[in-house]
């Protein structure tokens, strides 16, 4: 697919058919995320992958109540893969504080943003772009944040990387919730770009 279609088609799928990926597909889609820029080259980034029935049916009985879906949930709770994207902050500490980049502390009020987590935010973007390409659907989403001890628990998280969100992958299938789009429209380009300075 041309690079072009592959971001005119993505989008955040929210009902997939009841069908396996290709565990090929998924390392490809790992594989590219860590193509993803990082600062000072961290790379401080992990992904937990949950593909068969009883790693994805764990995620979704510590995120929400699989007994009584909404149509979201029961749509996104058909997709074979989830991926957690976790972020190292004590990485990018760490490595900002070696001799080549001239910090010897790791104090975060260095930083203006908090990279580790922009850095796997750009991972999770070449995973769906990925998934696009291979003809297949996505979605990221937020983890509720009063389950995120469960997640941290129930997958072994380790306490240097926290999940970012989640990532479901599979077939496309029909029906499923409609997402914002439906509701709302895409803001123009025109609209949002400042030449110049804001004006």
């Amino acid at each position: 697919m041309e690079f072009q279609d592959v971001v005119r088609r993505r989008r955040m799928v929210r009902s997939y058919a009841d069908r396996p990926v290709d565990p090929a597909v998924v390392d490809r889609c790992l594989a590219n995320a860590t193509r993803a820029p990082s600062a000072g080259f961290t790379q401080g980034w992990a992904f937990v992958v949950l593909d068969t029935p009883e790693d994805v049916g764990r995620f979704w009985r510590c995120t929400a109540d699989p007994s009584a879906p909404s149509s979201w949930l029961a749509g996104m709770m058909r997709a074979p893969v989830v991926v957690l994207p976790c972020s190292s902050k004590a990485a990018y500490l760490d490595r900002y504080a070696e001799p080549d980049k001239g910090w010897s502390d790791r104090d975060e009020a260095r930083w203006s943003m908090p990279f580790w987590h922009l850095d796997t935010a750009m991972a999770s973007l070449l995973i769906l772009q990925t998934v696009t390409d291979e003809g297949l659907g996505a979605c990221f989403f937020g983890i509720p944040p009063e389950h995120l001890g469960d997640v941290r628990r129930e997958f072994a998280v380790p306490e240097s990387h926290e999940p970012i969100g989640a990532i479901t992958i599979g077939h496309r299938a029909d029906g499923g919730a409609a997402g914002s789009p439906a509701r709302r429209r895409r803001t123009p380009w025109t609209d949002v770009v400042h030449r110049g300075g804001w004006s």
